[in-house]
């Protein structure tokens, strides 16, 4: 594929990476899940986010902080994981390919601090690799 990121200065990032989600969004292994992937839920990445609003076919509403400037967005008290692999990533100045192994095999809902990533007070608590290899 050919990307023209000419006008992709310093500080953004195009990407395009692969996640080990399930297809159906987790429709067939969590009955509370109507909605699968068509509608975006069964995400996970290596940075376990914890901003997705339904997770293993439940509301991610428990402890949910609402985002200070974006009255759509906020993070709840659990994360979705799974391994991650970057196979793009880049600006008009860099270029990357970075894999983010997990400990566990497919997506797993993780909880609080114990997820790392952003919105935990360590970023290497969780199960995953959120820098790469």
């Amino acid at each position: 594929f050919d990307v023209d990121v000419s006008n992709l200065g310093c500080g953004l990032n195009g990407a395009l990476y692969f996640v080990s989600m399930d297809a159906d969004g987790g429709m067939s292994k969590y009955s509370g899940n109507k909605a699968g992937a068509k509608y975006g839920t069964g995400y996970c990445d290596a940075q376990c986010p914890r901003d997705l609003k339904f997770i293993n076919g439940e509301a991610n509403i428990e402890n949910w902080t609402p985002s200070t400037n974006d009255a759509n967005a906020g993070f709840g008290r659990y994360g979705s994981c799974c391994s991650e692999m970057d196979i793009w990533e880049a600006n008009n100045m860099a270029t990357a390919f970075t894999p983010h192994p997990c400990t566990i095999i497919g997506q797993s809902r993780c909880e609080g601090n114990s997820c790392g990533g952003t919105y935990s007070s360590e970023r290497y608590a969780g199960v995953r690799d959120p820098d790469g290899c």
